[in-house]
């Protein structure tokens, strides 16, 4: 089982460090991980991608994803550029956004895929915990739920392993952001 997963969001959003954590979440369940930036002369703000691949076999591939089975889209705002986040969506695919409800145009290409949408309002959830928009872990539990891929006790455990450097409050703050979504986060019915 080969499951490839591409994370779309704007730089200095943690869209790497959500694709980061997944992996090594993944690892720690003892499977094959592969995960990678796309950098380009972007700045804080522009639309920026990260690919993330899970597998129970050694991972050959080595570059970007164009045909992913989940997309996760971090910026509520990317929502507008359909193109840009559904392109190669696998048939049955899944789609997890950051938003209370999901554009139409998103609806309709997902619908044609059979795929699913999952929604958490994250921007909620970072601004009750962080006081600032910092949706990334709450969007990587979201897609744990959403996915069933990982276990959410691995997820936590890499999250506190990655910002105990930052501090006690850093810390509790991003396992808060992981749990609070994982527990809201919601099929969207269509």
């Amino acid at each position: 089982m080969l499951y490839e997963v591409r994370w779309h969001g704007r730089g200095g959003q943690g869209v790497v460090t959500s694709s980061e954590l997944l992996a090594l979440a993944a690892l720690k369940e003892g499977k094959y991980v592969y995960h990678a930036p796309e950098f380009g002369p972007e700045r804080r703000g522009a639309p920026v991608r990260a690919y993330t691949r899970i597998s129970d076999e050694p991972i050959e591939q080595h570059y970007g994803i164009y045909e992913p089975d989940a997309v996760i889209v971090i910026d509520p705002t990317l929502q507008s550029e359909v193109d840009y986040i559904m392109q190669g969506l696998k048939q049955g695919g899944l789609v997890v956004l950051n938003a209370k409800k999901p554009k139409e145009d998103i609806v309709k290409r997902v619908k044609e895929k059979n795929g699913e949408i999952w929604i958490v309002d994250a921007y909620t959830i970072a601004m009750d915990i962080f006081g600032r928009p910092f949706y990334n872990t709450p969007m990587l539990g979201a897609f744990v739920k959403a996915s069933n891929l990982i276990k959410i006790e691995n997820v936590l455990t890499v999250v506190e392993e990655r910002f105990k450097e930052k501090g006690e409050k850093i810390v509790k703050g991003n396992l808060e952001a992981v749990k609070k979504a994982y527990e809201e986060v919601r099929r969207y019915e269509f």
